[in-house]
């Protein structure tokens, strides 16, 4: 089995134990050598100054390519390319593009008045530009807003054609997931990379609360397994076979690129990628 191309999405840190937790996940992935890692925007734009201070120093100190979230939530079209232009400017020129959650106490997402009204405008904004490698969020499974399946697959064909290059994938939880979406695409002419998201389960009460929300199946006999892990204290070890064999099924089937959701949380996915193949490759020296 071929090794696969990885990737990493880490979220911003909120207060200091949280950036010291952020570096020691930098500091124990990096060496796995990702294409790129990403760094996320919490929910109604949030973390957005957040998200930019780790992006800085991410691409600062550790030599990683490094990919900015950036939506479309509560900012003016300026405001948001003058924050893209401003990761341009410091050299960083991966942007995942998104729509966007909107605020927590908000009943659904609602456009700011001067601002991008989808994830497409804001992908044709970014394109225009010339300055970019975009990014796009895809859903092998219904996404919760949506008429149905194939209105997500429209929907991502309008982002790639907006000027998107990769589209990266919501977790799922079972290979056929997600190979019936790639099966899907391919049919409605989308010919983009579509890399596949994993989540390593650290938390099996949390993720898969986190899942229902979503929209992403919970298989029954996941549940069953965890249940009886937890009373054995096994879980990492199930959890980590799981993601494995997960994994190992994509690539059997022609994947050969994964995009991990760390949760800021190194140790299962440094175990699943080792278990892959994907040995450590470089180190990283001289950092602040």
């Amino acid at each position: 089995m071929t090794a696969p191309a990885i990737s990493f999405e880490f979220f911003p840190p909120r207060n200091l134990e949280a950036s010291f937790r952020l570096w020691d996940t930098v500091q124990a992935l990096a060496p796995l050598a990702p294409r790129f890692v990403s760094v996320t925007y919490g929910a109604g734009g949030t973390t957005r100054d957040l998200t930019r201070d780790a992006v800085a120093t991410i691409h600062k100190h550790s030599g990683l390519n490094v990919a900015a979230h950036l939506t479309c939530v509560d900012a003016t079209r300026d405001e948001t390319l003058g924050i893209a232009n401003g990761f341009a400017d410091a050299g960083v020129t991966d942007i995942v593009a998104l729509r966007g959650d909107p605020p927590k106490d908000a009943a659904g997402f609602v456009p700011h008045a001067d601002g991008f009204a989808s994830s497409v405008d804001l992908i044709e904004a970014l394109s225009a530009t010339g300055r970019f490698n975009i990014r796009v969020g895809a859903y092998p499974e219904k996404h919760p807003e949506a008429a149905d399946s194939r209105a997500d697959i429209d929907w991502l064909k309008r982002k790639l054609d907006a000027g998107a290059t990769e589209a990266l994938t919501q977790f799922f939880f079972e290979a056929d997931t997600f190979l019936r979406f790639r099966d899907a695409c391919q049919k409605a002419g989308i010919d983009a990379p579509i890399t596949p998201g994993i989540l390593p389960i650290e938390n099996w009460k949390g993720a898969s609360k986190f899942a229902r929300a979503c929209g992403t199946h919970v298989p029954d006999w996941m549940e069953d397994a965890f249940e009886k892990a937890e009373r054995d204290d096994r879980s990492d070890l199930l959890a980590t076979a799981i993601c494995t064999e997960l994994c190992s099924d994509l690539i059997e089937e022609g994947v050969d690129a994964l995009h991990f959701y760390t949760l800021n949380r190194p140790e299962l996915t440094r175990d699943v990628c080792h278990a892959l193949g994907v040995t450590p490759k470089v180190s990283l020296e001289n950092v602040a």
